[in-house]
């Protein structure tokens, strides 16, 4: 049974950071792609940061480039997301998505990755 699990959200002032990491278990990951996502209440989950399965490519959203880094663990089938410079517009429940084996190219539409954590929230205050 394929797993994600997102952890390290919380509660931070606007400016600072949180590092999320995101557990995989249940297959091989080092040939997925893998991403994170985030939702706002009342708005559609989008597009965040994504890595290559070998982890040698990455690729930001406009909107977090310079802020954020992905980075993946193959040995431990983990990925991370470094979020330094918090906004408070960035609230939001953050996903950590997989695509399938033998789909190491990123992509960023939802509907491309396989499986999804359940999210991790994180808030930031003024």
């Amino acid at each position: 049974q394929v797993q994600l699990v997102e952890s390290g959200g919380g509660l931070v002032q606007a400016g600072g950071s949180l590092r999320l990491s995101c557990a995989a278990s249940g297959r091989t990951f080092s040939t997925s792609a893998m991403g994170w996502f985030r939702q706002a209440p009342g708005k559609e989950r989008e597009f965040v940061a994504a890595i290559s399965g070998s982890g040698s490519r990455t690729y930001y959203a406009d909107s977090v480039k310079a802020r954020f880094t992905i980075s993946k663990d193959n040995a431990k089938n983990t990925v991370y997301l470094q979020m330094n410079s918090l906004k408070t517009d960035n609230k939001a429940v953050y996903y950590c998505a997989a695509r399938s084996i033998g789909s190491p190219l990123i992509v960023t539409m939802t509907s491309r990755y396989d499986d999804w954590g359940q999210g991790t929230q994180v808030t930031v205050s003024s």
